[in-house]
């Protein structure tokens, strides 16, 4: 028989963390599955070593508990670790890990969700039931690696960001670090630190920002409208790091659209600079155009040129594979995993399913989808 539970939650990063704890603020019995063998593995096990929250403390907040009020307004990864472990100490949050859900599905009948997870010690398989099913599995479950042909005749090293620490590994080397978000210019930068020759594919067009003028900007759009806190903020940055004549001198170009606009449209981040712009106009970073074959040792892009690498690091992002087990699902979730009802109403689907953290808003938008959840959860208990 199946083990029945009021509440299931698929996820125990962050967003399901969150929930969990709004779940425990109101009595409300829960079960987290986790497919790792801790909560929050990319923040423990897949970040760099560099990493600061790109956000201040206060946007970065999970529900009931703040940031100790002496943390800087921007946090180390390894500060951040320390308060997840604390609000999963405060809040009584056990996982189960190990635990890989394969299939959820709705018993029209039972008017329940059967989950099915194999467990990643025995190799068996593990029946659950429950009222309500939280998909709190994140925006970044799965690291992508783009199709590049030839790839696979690479002579060097291939890793993805998750797996990626320090330049410290990397003096000395030929790196190519392909994609130009948030990670792929922290870790540019990061290597040249430690003196790696670093190139960098910038692909698309990029808003360069940085964290206090991201944090002004947030502060603005309490009382002002999304275009006009937009303009002000590609002024600033023209202001520092040059207007669009002088920074297209380095293979970069400006979105036409403002940074708050495509951060809520389409979930696309501002780039945080962190040092690295300024390397890239001393030379020191290479800016490269898009990457379109590997042949041997050798990069080849667009427009022709080739250049040698030892290393290639990919940082493009991640998949959803929630579409892979979440059977029956017609409204909450697309096939990518992301929530198709428009932000503020994505996060309630039908027969009490739910998801949290999927907003593209960040671990604000988590907290509040996991306040949202437990209490219509509680609405109907």
């Amino acid at each position: 028989m199946p083990e029945e539970e009021s509440v299931i939650i698929v996820g125990a990063g962050p967003s399901g963390l969150a929930t969990a704890a709004c779940l425990s603020r109101l009595s409300i019995p829960y079960l987290i599955l986790e497919r790792e063998d801790c909560y929050a593995s990319l923040w423990k096990k897949k970040a760099y070593d560099r990493l600061h929250l790109h956000l201040a403390k206060k946007y970065c907040e999970l529900p009931h508990m703040d940031m100790p009020a002496d943390w800087p307004k921007f946090p180390s990864r390894q500060q951040f670790v320390q308060y997840l472990d604390d609000y999963a100490d405060r809040f009584g949050i056990h996982p189960i890990y190990r635990r890989s859900v394969e299939s959820g599905r709705f018993d029209e009948s039972e008017k329940k969700w059967n989950v099915v997870a194999r467990n990643g010690d025995s190799g068996e398989l593990e029946e659950y039931s429950c009222q309500f099913l939280v998909v709190a599995s994140g925006e970044t479950s799965d690291a992508f690696v783009p199709e590049i042909d030839g790839l696979n005749t690479f002579t060097g090293r291939v890793i993805h960001s998750t797996q990626y620490k320090s330049g410290k590994e990397y003096a000395d080397k030929n790196v190519l670090v392909v994609g130009a978000g948030n990670s792929g210019m922290e870790i540019a930068v990061d290597l040249s630190d430690f003196g790696a020759k670093t190139s960098i594919v910038v692909r698309s067009p990029i808003h360069i920002l940085s964290r206090e003028m991201v944090y002004v900007g947030l502060m603005l759009l309490k009382y002002f409208s999304y275009n006009i806190v937009d303009s002000f903020m590609v002024i600033l940055s023209k202001l520092v790091y040059g207007g669009d004549t002088t920074i297209s001198k380095y293979g970069i170009s400006r979105p036409e659209e403002g940074p708050f606009f495509l951060k809520v449209k389409y979930g696309k981040y501002p780039v945080i600079d962190t040092g690295t712009v300024g390397k890239i106009k001393s030379g020191v970073i290479q800016v490269l155009p898009k990457l379109v074959s590997i042949r041997g040792g050798e990069a080849v892009f667009e427009g022709g040129k080739s250049h040698p690498f030892d290393v290639i690091i990919f940082a493009t992002g991640f998949k959803r594979s929630t579409n892979k087990w979440l059977k029956g699902d017609d409204y909450l979730l697309n096939e990518d995993g992301l929530p198709k009802p428009s932000f503020p109403n994505h996060w309630k689907g039908e027969n009490g399913l739910y998801c949290a953290g999927l907003a593209r808003r960040g671990l604000y938008g988590a907290a509040m989808d996991a306040q949202n959840i437990a209490n219509d959860i509680k609405a109907q208990l």
